[in-house]
């Protein structure tokens, strides 16, 4: 438990001094490498590369210094090349505190792209007939990979991209308008969606596939989120919310009590693709140099599978 503890505040730490100006690094400092359960590749399932030169200017990235334009290949037959302007990695500067305090979200979709987000969204993409003329929403998108993989790689009716903050969904919209020639006949759209707050009439209930990734994490959104799933699942057989995430201590268990009691039932399973089950052994191996910290409570994202309860 101490070794928790002390792992965690070295992690707020090092958020901390990402907020100040750069300065050369200190002997005694906490190191990201050394203490974060995250990494820069995570599964590494959706390669990617950060555009620059000409091929950036074309997709009119702002000269502020925080945007880059990050160029994902999807894997289809035809390695469909997805192009999004995000923030760089872990710049976060107060401001988006500010936002976050206002209204009542965390920031963590600016931060970066999370392991999970990228295991969804090749799950997503490997189960493209599961989404054929369906209406798809993801919930707590960040920049929006998983949406953004399945309007691309399916044939999706209508795929509709929502996160809480604000700043996300501007980056979320300049990406749709960006790579519309992907998405086919797919309607897509970028939502601010807040979970404790009113649903649109026209979302209620005609929902046909949910997707969300890492969003169990925060105890205090269970409630909010149990219940904006009920609310926006259509209420049929083949209806579904699929979430990925690690079990982070006792935060997934809570989840899934919260779910039993509104009425929700859920399957949990473990193992349900082989090249991400390869992947996580090869990890828990301590195989691959690329993720030293791999700790499967916190880096391997389960699938949760939520609907409606059928008849007795």
């Amino acid at each position: 438990m101490e070794k928790s503890k002390s792992s965690a505040s070295l992690r707020w730490k090092i958020l901390r001094r990402s907020l100040r100006a750069p300065s050369p690094s200190v002997s005694g400092q906490p190191s990201r490498e050394n203490v974060s359960r995250r990494t820069s590749t995570g599964f590494n399932l959706i390669k990617c590369r950060v555009l620059a030169g000409q091929l950036a200017e074309n997709l009119q990235i702002s000269s502020n210094g925080k945007d880059i334009c990050v160029s994902y290949s999807l894997p289809i037959g035809d390695d469909k090349e997805l192009n999004m302007i995000q923030r760089r990695e872990d710049t976060i500067e107060l401001n988006d505190f500010e936002v976050s305090t206002k209204y009542n979200i965390d920031t963590t979709g600016l931060v970066c792209r999370w392991p999970s987000e990228d295991v969804l969204a090749y799950y997503c993409i490997n189960h493209a007939d599961f989404f054929r003329s369906k209406r798809v929403l993801e919930l707590g998108s960040g920049y929006g990979l998983t949406g953004f993989a399945i309007a691309a790689c399916t044939d999706a009716s209508e795929v509709i991209i929502s996160d809480g903050n604000p700043q996300v969904v501007d980056y979320i919209q300049r990406n749709v308008d960006i790579n519309g020639e992907l998405f086919r006949g797919t309607k897509v759209e970028s939502m601010i969606l807040h979970w404790d707050q009113e649903i649109m009439s026209e979302l209620a209930n005609s929902v046909d596939v949910i997707v969300a990734s890492d969003c169990t994490f925060f105890k205090e959104f269970h409630e909010s989120l149990a219940q904006v799933v009920k609310r926006l699942l259509k209420q049929s057989p083949t209806s579904e919310a699929i979430f990925l995430g690690p079990k982070r201590g006792d935060s997934l268990h809570k989840f899934l009590e919260r779910i039993r009691e509104i009425g929700l039932k859920y399957e949990l399973i473990e193992r349900y693709d082989d090249v991400i089950w390869s992947l996580h052994q090869k990890f828990l191996g301590g195989n691959d140099a690329s993720w030293t910290n791999y700790d499967p409570e916190h880096c391997y994202p389960l699938l949760l599978k939520i609907s409606f309860c059928g008849p007795e």
